[in-house]
């Protein structure tokens, strides 16, 4: 097996930069990719200051920081990840984007190259079929944020190789995680189970069965969940919650999937969660943390 040295994360969102700044950490060089250089500059600044944080709360050696930020490039450029053991992309939850992208990656990518999605719902075998390598495509999907949370669903195609599945394997062990394994389905395991509970929430508020904060406080208190489902759906991003509601209901072929109609309406609407200030909830009040002035 391959030792893996180099890895490529294509996005610069908050999955994209949250892996390429755990694998960092964890002494891999990294390329992180993203076509808009405002969305890299934004990411190497959170990348900076939530290292900073770890190493402030002794979660995370000064050294190893200092390493990791080193470690860390950034481009605009896919062709920087010609010598890349694995690419993993993070792009927006679409399969036309993210089946283009793998077969832009397949040219530029060595035959030996692993070609990971995060993906949290579209099925790895027809991404792999983009490719002429569908052997070595695999789904790997980091939890967010990928720097704390210790999952790592792990989804073979119908193609997917025991090597690759193997090399996948030993990687996200190593990057500390917990892995559980997932057929490949239309929103594998977690999303499968989550996402439905989010849109019921959804319903519960579009239905007038109670307010958003007895929803969240329901959840929490009765069922020691550590977010409600509404606040959860903020943190992940409404538009995210309602691509993965699309991809269930068409892939499952199931109404009880079907999105709604208030979920709809705030992504229409531009109320996409935490990331633009506001969805269910209102963030723009909330005071923002200081911004970092150096990098370690």
């Amino acid at each position: 097996m391959t030792e893996i040295k180099v890895i490529g994360v294509i996005g610069g969102g908050q999955m994209g930069s949250g892996i390429a700044q755990l694998a960092a950490a964890y002494g891999h060089d990294i390329w992180l990719i993203d076509s808009d250089p405002a969305a890299l500059t934004k990411a190497t600044n959170s990348i900076s200051s939530s290292i900073q944080r770890l190493v402030s709360r002794n979660l995370l050696s000064r050294e190893v920081g200092v390493d990791a930020l080193q470690r860390l490039k950034c481009s605009t450029d896919l062709k920087e990840l010609h010598s890349a053991d694995v690419i993993i992309e993070a792009v927006v939850e679409s399969e036309d984007v993210k089946r283009k992208l793998f077969l832009e990656l397949d040219k530029i990518a060595k035959p030996s190259a692993i070609l990971a999605s995060n993906t949290s719902s579209i099925p790895i075998t027809r991404l792999a079929s983009s490719t002429t390598r569908p052997e070595k495509v695999i789904g790997m999907h980091f939890m967010n944020p990928p720097p704390i949370m210790k999952l790592v669903e792990i989804v073979r195609g119908v193609d997917t190789s025991d090597e690759t599945f193997d090399a996948i394997k030993t990687l996200a062990e190593r990057l500390g995680k917990t892995l559980i394994c997932s057929q490949d389905y239309s929103g594998f395991i977690v999303n499968r189970l989550l996402m439905p509970m989010i849109n019921e929430a959804f319903f519960a508020l579009y239905t007038g069965v109670a307010t958003k904060e007895d929803i969240d406080t329901g959840m929490k208190l009765g069922t020691n969940h550590p977010m409600g489902p509404l606040e959860l759906a903020d943190l992940i991003g409404l538009d995210v919650c309602l691509s993965i509601m699309k991809v269930l209901q068409s892939g499952l072929g199931d109404d009880k999937y079907a999105p709604c109609p208030l979920l709809v309406q705030y992504v229409d609407a531009g109320r996409l969660g935490r990331k633009r200030g506001l969805g269910v909830y209102d963030y723009r009040k909330l005071p923002k943390p200081e911004k970092s002035k150096s990098r370690l």
